[in-house]
């Protein structure tokens, strides 16, 4: 059974970074804003990530850190925290996924799952 005290939910948006690409580089750089939401009861801090990110080719690189853009933020119960970050794939198609290690204010630590998202130049996909 799920506890409902521990209910984080992000949602990912994307933008592909035209000025910092170079497609004949195989070089393709994209931007995600992430809103995480704390639906929860109590007040939780956000303490490292982990992600994957899969190119087109199937390429993963994994990255895991303390906090995002260096920060490890304290959301309370009806509050959001929301930042931008970003990658470079060798494709014009790729995909992230992860999660996020929460600590709620109790001491019980919890991940909050960041759904598969996918990266994509315009017009890349049909």
């Amino acid at each position: 059974m799920s506890d409902n005290k521990y209910n984080i939910a992000v949602k990912v948006e994307t933008s592909f970074i035209d000025e910092q690409s170079a497609p004949e580089l195989n070089r393709f750089v994209f931007a995600y804003t992430i809103t995480i939401e704390n639906k929860g009861s109590v007040k939780a801090q956000l303490v490292t990530r982990h992600w994957v990110i899969t190119d087109a080719h199937g390429n993963k690189q994994e990255v895991r850190g303390m906090g995002v853009v260096g920060e490890q933020p304290y959301i309370a119960p009806g509050e959001h925290f929301r930042y931008t970050s970003g990658t470079v794939l060798e494709t014009p198609v790729g995909s992230m996924e992860g999660s996020y290690q929460m600590q709620a204010e109790d001491e019980t630590r919890f991940d909050a799952v960041i759904s598969p998202f996918t990266l994509s130049v315009p017009h890349a996909l049909h």
